[in-house]
């Protein structure tokens, strides 16, 4: 038993030696002979001997074809498969190991596909096709690809002007936000009846309806359509800011400060304090409307106010003398003015406490009864008593050198205490009641019209000049003797020269003046 089986693995052995011999001389050959192909230009029929040698690959392709005859004539629109088997010698492998036929594009496997081998006979394999994708219907294709065009072609246009507008329109507003308040001027040729309506025919119709309101002034669309109305007559006064002019609305006269294009911020600032709920009173300049006019070679700023055909204190003053009840009137007004100016009046439609900054006898109107009332607010600044801060006007613009109070000159003033500039107006104020004074006749005598300090300072003073004389001479304006001895004027000549203390803190307040001058004209008995 033992034999037998030595035997048989014996037997075994030798069997598997003697194949792997075979093996070796057939690989032999094959290295020696070459790599053995199919070969036929149309595999559809069997093969028998048709092989090739090549020292290169085995190919086998599949190709979609329409159905041909033997002339190669299309039959029919069925497709069938062909099959085709090659050798291709090493001489065509351009790229060593990456043999270019040998690869398809995988978009195109199913129209065709390749298979390489370096086996013998191994390209009697098929190679396999990937299924046809599903037809595109054209049409809507087509259809698609036109709606996409139109909708490129109208709607992107449309999106970058509508951008575009946008854009412009927010710029236009952003850079005339602060400049620009009020909307633009209807057109001059349009019937501006219908706007007005119910509303009133008469200046004073027109007040008593403001007043029925918030007491802060005109709507601005009544604004606008007065201004359109409003026929410019003749020119009654020019300043650093402009021209005003004598206006007729609705048979009545009006004033019409037209600003230049350069003082726009004083337009739209004196505007806003005009506007400011209940500052309209008797002595305070009766504002009516504010418009932007384009007169097609600029646009011309106006400023709608009451008209006094006396003009300024300053021109009346130059003009005539006055009497001692004249002069208590004119004073006793203008101060009604400055004091209504700096009262805070509380409550829900209150109005903030408010300093005029500028005040002078140019900027203070004479009415027809003989009575004051303060214009030009320009400059004003109010008073937010919630937060204690002050709003002071956007502009480059300063009061008057001469009028203005030692703090002004030497810059001492707090610029963030409201009081500080109350009690600048009442130094103003007080070289004012000097000016009227000057022209008050008792018994035909009588003081020629000079400004303050006409006698110490040039007629245009420097800032510089009337820093030496108010703030280092400590000068005043003179007082006449003859003052002392008559009552109204004795009365006068104190209060100013209680408005004019170097120290601000011990000047008279507004409302002490308005008190006092009410006292002498009681004492007079004069009737304001």
């Amino acid at each position: 038993m033992i034999w037998i089986r030595s035997n048989l693995s014996l037997l075994f052995i030798m069997d598997g030696f003697r194949a792997l011999i075979w093996v070796t001389f057939i690989h032999s050959l094959a290295i020696t002979e070459g790599l053995k192909c199919y070969s036929c230009e149309n595999c559809d029929v069997p093969i028998e001997n048709k092989t090739c040698i090549t020292d290169g690959l085995c190919v086998s392709v599949i190709v979609r074809d329409k159905e041909k005859d033997k002339n190669g004539v299309i039959t029919s629109n069925k497709y069938i498969p062909r099959i085709s088997r090659r050798c291709y010698n090493d001489s065509r492998n351009f790229l060593r190991g990456r043999p270019l036929f040998c690869h398809v594009n995988e978009a195109l496997k199913h129209e065709q596909n390749v298979v390489c081998c370096s086996d013998h006979l191994c390209n009697f394999i098929v190679p396999e096709l990937a299924p046809v994708p599903q037809p595109v219907n054209k049409q809507n294709s087509d259809l698609l690809l036109t709606a996409t065009e139109i909708s490129l072609t109208i709607v992107l246009p449309i999106i970058v002007i509508g951008a575009i507008i946008i854009a412009g329109i927010l710029l236009y507003y952003c850079l005339h936000k602060r400049v620009r308040p009020y909307a633009p001027p209807l057109d001059q040729n349009s019937d501006t009846s219908l706007l007005m309506g119910s509303q009133p025919s008469s200046l004073k119709e027109l007040y008593d309806w403001s007043q029925s309101g918030s007491g802060s002034g005109l709507p601005l669309l009544v604004q606008r359509t007065i201004a359109r109305q409003i026929r410019l007559c003749e020119i009654i006064g020019k300043g650093r800011y402009g021209e005003v002019w004598r206006g007729n609305w609705r048979g009545e006269n009006v004033a019409v400060k037209i600003f230049s294009s350069r003082e726009e911020r004083s337009w739209f600032r004196e505007a806003e304090i005009y506007q400011t709920v209940m500052l309209r009173h008797e002595n305070i300049l009766g504002f009516i409307a504010a418009d932007n006019k384009d007169n097609g070679t600029w646009t011309q700023l106006w400023l709608i106010t009451d008209y006094h055909e006396n003009g300024s204190l300053f021109d009346y003053l130059n003009r005539q003398t006055v009497s001692p009840t004249s002069m208590v009137r004119l004073a006793h007004t203008a101060a009604c003015g400055m004091a209504h100016l700096h009262m805070e009046i509380l409550g829900a439609q209150g109005k903030p406490a408010i300093a005029h900054r500028d005040l002078k006898s140019k900027n203070i109107l004479v009415r027809s009864n003989g009575t004051c009332c303060i214009a030009d607010l320009g400059l004003a600044v109010r008073h937010d008593s919630k937060l204690d801060s002050v709003d002071i006007a956007p502009n480059n613009r300063v009061g008057t050198k001469r009028y203005m109070a030692p703090e002004c000159l030497d810059e001492t003033i707090n610029m963030d205490h409201f009081e500080s500039f109350k009690r600048a107006d009442v130094y103003s104020f007080g070289l004012v009641l000097w000016e009227i004074a000057r022209r008050c006749s008792v018994g035909g005598i009588f003081e020629e019209y000079q400004q303050p300090y006409y006698d110490l300072v040039p007629s245009d003073p420097s800032l510089e000049d009337m820093r030496k004389i108010v703030c280092g001479d400590k000068q005043r304006p003179a007082i006449p003797n003859r003052w002392q001895t008559i009552e109204s004027l004795r009365v006068m000549a104190r209060l100013m020269k209680e408005c004019w203390y170097s120290n601000a803190a011990a000047r008279l307040t507004a409302l002490r003046i308005r008190k006092t001058l009410s006292s002498l004209a009681e004492h007079e008995d004069i009737k304001i």
